[in-house]
């Protein structure tokens, strides 16, 4: 009869070590991965494909059922005359002067929208109305048909229904409440497509990625994950805001999932050293890679007061019938007083962060508006790794 093999006390224990590191070591790696992915940005939010692009369209048009809000004899002489044109497009011809035909109803607008790419006929865009004379506001209007047109002057889309406008004004007595301004609106789904932009993708051998932020790292990162996802060596960058990507065999007449898997790829994002500073509101912004050199910062206010006390000098009264009165003076007793604040001088160490900057920043006591000053020093001494951008 044959014995089962029997683990020893020391197999067990090994085993048991093992599993234990195992578990542990799992949901670290884990979590760095999950920190790694975190801070990478996919391709689409950083880059787009050229030629994938919206295009501006422009018409001019009438609105019409104005409350007497519209234009005025004066500055809607041009109106008048589109008024004109338009009844006699129509079949109406008036014999009449035109300017008669200003009862403040009606308005000049310019319509704005944009064309989506790959926009299909029968698809339906927004519509931005805004005046084009002196109407003082276009609430109750009614846009009539509009065409708009693109740069080439085709009409792609045409454009007519009420507007909607954001603001009002109400008052009497003299006095008035106004809220926003009410010589623009919107026409939520106004315009129809007329005519769409012709891109055959299906027929690309290449296309190219352009970066929304050039840098020459990224856009290197960039080619380097579609290689390693896409292989055959299919992209390469131009220069710092463009990538070329080949379309290989396997993806022909399969554009769209090629450019979905690209897409989708996560990209580690680098970016130069700014700061951006905005000196009307005192907003300050750092990236995380700016650094300072050694260097020393001083902050002080010098405050200088002031204060004028009137002294005033009444005399007695005269004890004597006859006697000369006394005469009030008054004697001002000036007082000048100087401080300054005790701020320390604080020592920065080459190669800070940006955390150790602000620290050492906020232990000098500058405010965000000192902060400028502070920086501008720095910059111009040579102290800051960065690109100072002022707005």
């Amino acid at each position: 009869m044959n014995k089962k093999p029997t683990r020893s006390w020391k197999s067990v224990c090994w085993l048991v070590v093992i599993s234990l590191l195992v578990t542990s070591f799992i949901p670290f790696g884990l979590s760095l991965g999950t920190l790694e992915l975190a801070e990478a940005a996919r391709i689409k939010d950083i880059a787009s494909i050229e030629g994938v692009r919206d295009n501006q369209l422009i018409g001019y048009g009438l609105i019409v059922g104005l409350d007497r809000t519209g234009d005025s004899v004066v500055g809607g002489q041009f109106t008048a005359q589109a008024i004109i044109s338009m009844l006699n497009t129509m079949g109406v011809n008036l014999k009449i002067d035109p300017i008669q035909l200003l009862t403040r109803n009606t308005a000049s607008v310019m319509v704005t929208a944009k064309l989506p790419p790959f926009a299909r006929p029968g698809m339906k865009l927004d519509v931005q109305v805004s005046s084009l004379a002196n109407a003082k506001s276009l609430k109750g209007g009614t846009l009539l048909l509009t065409p708009l047109k693109a740069a080439n002057q085709q009409v792609y889309a045409v454009a007519q229904g009420p507007i909607s406008t954001s603001g009002f004004e109400v008052g009497g007595g003299g006095t008035s409440v106004v809220k926003n301004q009410q010589s623009g609106g919107i026409i939520p789904s106004g315009a129809i497509v007329e005519r769409a932009v012709k891109v055959d993708m299906n027929a690309w051998e290449n296309f190219s990625l352009t970066m929304h932020q050039a840098d020459f790292t990224t856009a290197l990162r960039v080619s380097e994950v579609i290689n390693a996802h896409l292989g055959d060596g299919l992209a390469s960058p131009v220069s710092s805001g463009q990538i070329q990507v080949a379309v290989p065999e396997r993806f022909q007449g399969k554009i769209v999932q090629m450019i979905a898997a690209v897409e989708g790829l996560d990209v580690h994002v680098d970016v130069s050293a700014k700061v951006v500073v905005n000196e009307r509101t005192g907003t300050i912004v750092m990236g995380e890679h700016v650094r300072l050199s050694s260097m020393a910062i001083s902050h002080g206010n010098l405050t200088i007061k002031i204060q004028t006390k009137f002294n005033v000098s009444q005399p007695e009264a005269p004890g004597l019938i006859g006697s000369a009165a006394g005469e009030t003076v008054v004697t001002p007793d000036v007082e000048t007083e100087v401080e300054e604040d005790q701020k320390r001088v604080v020592q920065i160490d080459g190669s800070v962060t940006l955390g150790d900057l602000v620290k050492a920043l906020n232990s000098v006591g500058v405010t965000p508006r000192d902060l400028v000053a502070v920086l501008t020093a720095a910059k111009a001494a040579g102290a800051l790794q960065a690109e100072l951008e002022l707005i």
